[in-house]
């Protein structure tokens, strides 16, 4: 820009949010603040490499964390989300997605200030997702989070994982259908949704059992999550209806023939629902999930087997 100005690129619909951004940095020379409908729109207006983006974390237009990916693979300003002061889960979660930080509403000048400050290093490239063999021993996402950024923060590691399974949380299985949802849309390429389960309680030992089958069951691409307190979510990339079949019956074999138990003393049923996109009535990543919930629900009430929706 010809004035010399750097700005601040709010991509937020909240027009309270915009406008305490724009009073907060009242007092900042040196900078504008313009307004972005959505990430589309705030591409179109060529950011440079000093402006810095907030995103707002109420967003409707696309999953948050999924647009601070778009954002590091195609800008290298500084990114931050705007959410909710009490969202102790934004900030490694962000992180691990690509963004700077978080900042937290109402904005105060302060804060704003600091993030606006000059930094010598930009911000690095999202690094590319690679799953290696996996040790029967090894909990799935902290050797994924391992992979990725080298250590794992504590923090990270928590905020990405169910305590219980060592599995990944619903938060980041949300962020992932979206991702695989989006990636497998582009490239023309099958996406299967498994969501798995059983009825009634079990102890925290049957649970890191289950977690150990679905491991020895699944490949280095998949995604695997606890969806609940009794159920799982399973997203399989390049898989068809006939492969998520396959690995769905080996789990209940192997839970079967391990005597896997629910509180009461009675084996552990397990009830499998799948559904595949592409499909005529697939649209959205929601209408996948609900398909395979449907599935599920199905494959539950006549008392476990797996249930594929046509």
């Amino acid at each position: 820009m010809g004035d010399g100005l750097r700005t601040i690129r709010v991509v937020t619909t909240d027009e309270s949010l915009f406008s305490n951004v724009r009073a907060a940095a009242s007092t900042l020379e040196g900078w504008e603040v313009v307004q972005a409908a959505n990430v589309d729109e705030l591409m179109r207006g060529t950011p440079s490499l000093g402006d810095v983006v907030l995103l707002d974390g109420w967003l409707r237009s696309g999953n948050v964390y999924e647009n601070c990916r778009r954002l590091t693979g195609n800008t290298r300003c500084r990114t931050y989300v705007v959410v909710e002061h009490d969202n102790r889960l934004a900030e490694p979660i962000a992180r691990f997605c690509g963004a700077t930080g978080v900042l937290n509403r109402p904005l105060a000048a302060s804060r704003l200030r600091e993030a606006l400050a000059p930094t010598s290093t930009p911000p690095a490239a999202l690094p590319r997702e690679h799953r290696g063999q996996l040790e029967e021993t090894t909990l799935f996402p902290e050797r994924l989070l391992s992979d990725l950024a080298g250590k794992p923060s504590t923090s990270l590691v928590s905020a990405l994982t169910d305590p219980d399974t060592g599995l990944f949380n619903y938060a980041f299985l949300e962020y992932k259908l979206d991702e695989e949802f989006k990636r497998a849309r582009r490239f023309g390429d099958p996406l299967a949704c498994v969501m798995l389960g059983f009825e009634g309680q079990v102890e925290e030992s049957v649970l890191r059992e289950l977690a150990g089958i679905f491991l020895e069951t699944s490949r280095d691409t998949d995604v695997l999550g606890r969806f609940d307190e009794s159920s799982f979510l399973f997203l399989l990339p390049n898989t068809g209806p006939d492969g998520a079949t396959v690995m769905a019956r080996r789990v209940g074999d192997l839970a079967q023939k391990r005597g896997l138990r629910d509180l009461v003393g009675d084996p552990l049923a397990i009830s499998v629902g799948i559904a595949v996109s592409p499909a005529n009535d697939v649209k959205r990543r929601e209408d996948l999930f609900t398909k395979a919930r449907k599935a599920f629900l199905s494959a539950r009430e006549v008392g476990g087997g797996v249930v594929a929706a046509g």
